[in-house]
C-alpha cells in the first residue's frame, strides 16, 4: 500500500486567519477574567464599606441624644461627630460623610399649637465612598428618636415648608431643594422630597432658598440689596424667608422643563428671478426660424445661409409672493446688418397680450437696451409674463446671438440678515430697583450668526419680547405675532425677526455663463470716508445683505472659488439690489 505525502503547507492568509481567531478567543477569555475581578473588587470593597457604615450608625446610636449632630459651623442640630472623615482597610481609602437632619413628621402635627416642639427627631444619613479602579459608594441611614419629650425640646427653632410645582401646578417630583447662608451661600440643609414637599427644621435666622432640578429652569429667594445681573434688587419679589422660633414659614416655588428659542434675523423682502443660458430648450414655449445649441440663440439656416428673422418665447414667468417687478436684463450681439430686439407679454384670462407702450414705453417696437426698468408695472394686472427676442438679419451670411435674459423681482419672501444682535427679555421679574423699576429674571443680548440665524436654549416657560435698540435697524414684525411670544414648557418655538432699515443692499452673485447662483462668494463692501468695511458670505441663494447703511456710494469688491474676481461701486439709497456675475477661471 502506497501513501501520498502532500508538500502544501500553509499560506500567510491561513496563517493570519488562524492567529485573528486565537487573538478573538483569548481577547474574550481576558476580557470576561478582567470582568470577573472587577466584579469580585467591586464586591470585596462594598462590602467593606457597609460594615463601616453599619459600624458608624451603631455608634451614633449609643450616643446621648444631644450628641448626635455634627460640629461643622450652621449646623442644626449640633453635636459631636465629624461631618466628613476618612479611613483605611485593606489598603483601600474610604472617605466617611455624616450627615444628620431634624425630621418634622407631619404625624406629629405640623406647626401644632399643642405641639411646642417641632424637631421630632434625628435622620442620620452616613455616605461610605472609595475611589481607585473599583470605586464606588455607598449610603445608609437610620432615625434617631429622643427618649422624653426634654430630649425633644432640648433645641428650638422653627419650621420651613418648602413646596415646588411646575407649571400647570401640579407637584415637581424630585426637586432639589438647597436651604443656604445668604452671606457665605455655603449649604445648610438640602433635601430631594419624591412629591416636591419638604419640611425643613432650622434654626433661628434668615435663610437663601434655591430650587433646582436637571433639565428644569431654576428659582431662589432673593436678598434687600442683591446685585442680580447688574441692577440692584431693593425690593425682591421672593425674600429670603425668616425662620422664627417655634413658627411655620411656607414658601413656594415654580419650576418646570426648559424651553429654547429657534431665532432668525430677516429682511421683510427678497428677491427672485428667471433666467435662461440656453443650454437647452426647457425653458422655451415656442420657436420659429431659430436654433439654440452650445448657449447661444441663432437664426436658424437654409441652403443660402441664414434666414431672414425668427423669435423665441420664454415659458410663463408667474412669481409667487410678488411685491413687485424690477427689471429685464439680457446679454446679446448684433454684428452690422443685424437687429435683436424683446417684447414682453402678459396672461389676461388664458390669452396673451403685449404690454402697451403707456406702461412699458417702447414694448410694441422692440426694446434695445439692458437693462429695462419694469418696477412700474401694476403686480395685479402684468401678474404673469413672457419674454419675446425678435431676431432679423439682412444678410445670409450674418445672425444676432442671444446668450441669456433674465427677468427679476421683489417678493414677500424674506432674505435672511446677518450679524443682528437684539435683546430678549421674559415678563417674569425678581423683583424692583430703588427708582422702582422691575428687574426681569431674563433680559439678555443675543446676536445672530453670519447666516442670520441663533439657537438659544435653556430658556424657562415666560412671554418673551424682542427689541432692537441702538442701531438703525427697526423691528418691523415677528412671526409668531404679535408680540409678546409665548413659550411654554419643553418646547422648541421658531421665531422670524424682521427687520428693516432706511438704507440697505442685497448683493446677487451669479455665474456669468449659466447665471446659477454663486454660493460662499466673497464679498467686501466698503467706504473709506466714513470707516465702513464689511465682509460676507453669499447664502445657497447666491445672496448677501448689507444692513443698516448710510446712503451713499460704495466700493463693492466679489470673488468666488473657482471664479475671477471683480469689483464696482454701487449707489446705495433705500432698499437697492446690486447682482454681480462672476466669471469662471479656465
Amino acid at each position: 500500500m502506497r501513501f501520498k505525502i502532500s508538500k502544501k503547507g500553509f499560506t500567510l492568509i491561513d496563517v493570519l486567519v488562524g492567529i485573528a481567531l486565537m487573538l478573538i478567543v483569548f481577547l474574550g477569555i481576558f476580557g470576561a477574567y478582567q470582568l470577573g475581578l472587577k466584579i469580585v473588587g467591586l464586591s470585596r470593597n462594598k462590602i467593606t464599606a457597609t460594615a463601616i457604615a453599619n459600624q458608624k450608625i451603631e455608634m451614633i446610636r449609643n450616643l446621648p441624644y444631644e450628641d448626635v449632630g455634627t460640629n461643622e459651623t450652621g449646623c442644626h442640630p449640633c453635636g459631636v461627630l465629624e461631618p466628613a472623615t476618612s479611613t483605611i482597610f485593606n489598603n483601600i481609602g474610604y472617605t466617611i460623610e455624616t450627615r444628620i437632619d431634624y425630621v418634622v413628621d407631619s404625624a406629629d402635627g405640623i406647626a401644632d399649637p399643642d405641639d411646642e416642639c417641632p424637631n421630632d427627631y434625628k435622620r442620620v444619613e452616613i455616605k461610605i465612598s472609595w475611589s481607585g479602579l473599583f470605586g464606588g459608594n455607598v449610603s445608609l441611614g437610620s432615625d434617631v428618636a429622643p427618649k422624653n419629650l426634654a430630649q425633644e425640646c432640648e433645641e428650638g427653632g422653627g419650621i420651613l415648608s418648602v413646596l415646588v410645582f411646575d407649571a400647570y401646578g401640579a407637584t415637581t417630583s424630585f426637586p432639589l431643594i438647597e436651604i443656604k447662608d445668604p452671606t457665605t451661600d455655603q449649604v445648610v440643609s438640602s433635601y430631594i422630597p419624591d412629591d416636591g414637599h419638604h419640611y425643613f427644621s432650622l434654626s433661628t435666622s434668615t435663610y437663601k432658598v434655591v430650587v433646582s432640578k436637571s433639565g428644569y429652569s431654576s428659582e431662589r429667594t432673593f436678598g434687600v440689596g442683591e446685585n442680580y445681573n447688574g441692577k440692584i434688587v431693593t425690593t425682591p419679589e421672593k425674600p429670603h424667608p425668616i425662620i422664627l422660633e417655634g413658627q411655620l414659614t411656607e414658601i413656594s416655588f415654580s419650576i418646570d422643563r426648559l424651553s429654547s428659542f429657534s431665532v432668525d434675523t430677516l429682511s421683510p423682502w427678497g428677491t427672485g428671478d428667471f433666467s435662461d443660458s440656453f443650454s437647452n430648450e426647457s425653458k422655451i414655449s415656442e420657436m420659429s426660424d431659430v436654433v439654440i445649441s452650445s448657449g447661444e440663440v441663432n437664426l436658424a439656416t437654409s441652403s443660402e445661409g441664414y434666414l431672414s428673422s425668427g423669435y423665441l418665447i420664454s415659458i410663463e414667468i408667474s412669481p409667487s409672493s410678488l411685491i413687485e417687478w424690477d427689471e429685464l436684463t439680457f446679454s446679446d450681439s448684433e454684428p452690422a446688418g443685424t437687429d435683436l430686439n424683446y417684447q414682453i407679454y402678459f396672461a389676461s384670462s388664458t390669452d396673451w397680450y403685449l404690454i402697451p407702450d403707456s406702461v412699458l414705453a417702447g414694448n410694441s417696437t422692440g426694446l434695445e437696451l439692458s437693462p429695462v426698468d419694469l418696477s412700474g408695472l401694476a403686480t395685479t394686472t402684468y401678474s404673469t409674463l413672457k419674454i419675446k427676442g425678435n431676431l432679423s438679419s439682412n444678410s445670409t451670411s450674418s445672425t444676432p446671438v442671444l446668450y441669456d435674459w433674465q427677468m427679476s423681482w421683489i417678493t414677500s419672501v424674506a432674505t435672511p440678515i446677518p450679524n443682528v444682535t437684539f435683546l430678549l427679555q421674559g415678563e417674569k421679574i425678581i423683583g424692583t430697583d430703588a427708582a422702582e423699576q422691575p428687574v426681569y429674571k431674563y433680559s439678555t443680548t443675543s446676536t445672530s450668526n453670519s447666516s442670520g440665524h441663533i439657537d438659544i436654549p435653556n430658556l424657562e416657560w415666560d412671554s418673551y419680547t424682542f427689541s432692537v435698540t441702538g442701531t438703525s435697524l427697526d423691528l418691523v414684525g415677528t412671526d409668531p405675532s404679535p408680540q409678546p411670544i409665548a413659550l411654554a414648557p419643553d418646547v422648541l418655538v421658531n421665531v422670524e425677526l424682521f427687520l428693516r432699515a432706511e438704507n440697505s443692499l442685497l448683493v446677487i452673485v451669479q455665474d456669468l455663463e449659466t447665471l446659477e447662483p454663486v454660493f460662499s462668494a466673497t464679498v467686501r463692501l466698503y467706504n473709506t470716508g466714513f470707516g465702513y468695511d464689511v465682509t460676507q458670505y453669499t447664502d445657497e441663494a447666491g445672496q448677501t445683505y448689507f444692513i443698516p447703511l448710510q446712503k451713499n456710494n460704495y466700493n463693492l469688491e466679489v470673488e468666488g472659488p473657482g471664479y475671477a474676481a471683480t469689483s464696482t461701486t454701487v449707489w446705495v439709497s433705500g432698499e437697492t439690489t446690486k447682482t454681480i456675475k462672476l466669471e469662471q477661471i479656465e
